[in-house]
């Protein structure tokens, strides 16, 4: 039967195993991904090796898409590693190059433009929505807020503005340097992460090529800005790809 639906497979330690990998092969695996936000080069380069030879042995052709990181952004991390936050309680973003270890009281954030972005009355979103915060006020670097939801925050969690908003670029200086793995890679598609509009799916196109890369570019679509710029998005790409956790938590549930 001639599948049209495609599998695709994130490669991790859990996949290392040649007896692993020759079984997802085997499952039918189409296309493995290699996430960028985890692991290092030599694991990612060791992985791409093992999926060829793999597939060669197997007489099937494999795909290798490069998971770009994007502007994910985080909080930091905290002196014992994680926080329990109580609803009402006030508690304080930092965004500093290097912050001192967070507490019950508040935390680094990756995103310096972050107090730039918001205003009293925004909402953010922490730990994949699981923890809501509002912006009470501005103070130079401090966001200062009001714990809505209780919980456990730990270490290095991500943020997102409810709503979209966030200026920060679409590809990031760590993206540049992932492209130029990426081509060196020959990969056979290139994910963007969190695309703002198509400028930054010609751009990352355009940083590709210049290293030597031929993969398709495929925009995963995560933000409320590339929701309101869909078409032109679309047709910048040769793929598109809805990443529903980090968009869902932007746009949030209808009303």
């Amino acid at each position: 039967m001639n599948r049209r639906t495609k599998i695709v497979a994130t490669l991790g330690p859990a996949t290392d195993e040649p007896e692993v990998m020759e079984a997802m092969i085997a499952a039918g695996c189409d296309v493995v991904r290699i996430n960028f936000s985890h692991g290092d080069a030599e694991s990612h380069a060791r992985r791409i090796k093992l999926v060829r030879a793999t597939a060669r042995e197997l007489d099937t052709d494999v795909a290798v898409m490069a998971d770009l990181s994007g502007p994910k952004i985080r909080i930091d991390r905290f002196l014992d590693g994680a926080v329990e936050l109580e609803a009402g309680r006030q508690f304080t973003l930092v965004a500093e190059p290097e912050p001192a270890p967070g507490d019950q009281h508040g935390v680094g954030v990756s995103y310096l433009g972050l107090p730039g972005d918001v205003e009293p009355g925004s909402e953010l979103l922490l730990d994949d929505g699981l923890m809501a915060l509002r912006v009470d006020r501005v103070d130079g670097p401090r966001v200062e807020c009001t714990v809505l939801t209780s919980g456990k925050l730990s270490d290095r969690k991500g943020l997102n503005l409810r709503g979209g908003g966030l200026s920060l670029p679409g590809i990031s200086e760590a993206d540049e340097d992932d492209i130029r793995l990426a081509a060196e890679w020959q990969g056979d598609y290139l994910a963007v992460s969190f695309p703002r509009s198509a400028d930054d799916i010609e751009r990352a196109r355009k940083l590709l090529r210049k290293a030597g890369g031929e993969a398709y570019l495929v925009a995963k679509i995560e933000r409320t800005e590339a929701i309101n710029q869909l078409d032109s998005v679309i047709e910048a790409s040769d793929a598109v790809l809805v990443a529903r956790g980090d968009l869902c938590i932007e746009i949030g549930e209808p009303e």
